[in-house]
């Protein structure tokens, strides 16, 4: 498995647990995101669950956010800073909300990944506009 598509993962997985919950609607999301996004093109679904189990082992360790967090930044290409950025904010909207923990941690993996602030806003509206139901 490539350093992108590991930053990619375990950024789904971060924002799903950091509210302590990952729902069925965040977990079916990751699942259709590995299926349809471009970026995953050369990825065995099948590691998914596998690549999700190595990121908790992480995240259980000491500083293990923060390792998590170092970990994308640095397996992230520049070219896909704002495609990992969407993911993450698309896993937050996943479930109809975005609780205060799922916020925080997205304001940290922006400045993680150097994303500027006018394209957060925007990739954050756009993950809002796609999951909102009447």
């Amino acid at each position: 498995m490539s350093q992108h598509h590991n930053a990619l993962i375990y950024t789904m997985v971060i924002v799903s647990a950091a509210d302590r919950e990952m729902t069925d609607a965040e977990l079916r999301r990751m699942g259709q995101l590995v299926t349809i996004l471009p970026v995953f093109r050369d990825f065995p679904v099948d590691d998914l669950p596998a690549a999700a189990r190595d990121c908790a082992a992480l995240l259980a360790d000491e500083d293990g956010l923060e390792k998590t967090l170092g970990l994308i930044a640095e397996g992230t290409p520049p070219k896909l800073k704002e495609t990992v950025y969407a993911v993450a904010c698309d896993i937050a909207a996943a479930d109809g909300k975005v609780e205060e923990e799922e916020a925080y941690l997205l304001q940290m993996l922006r400045h993680a990944l150097g994303v500027d602030r006018l394209a957060a806003a925007a990739i954050e509206r756009a993950a809002r506009a796609r999951h909102t139901t009447l």
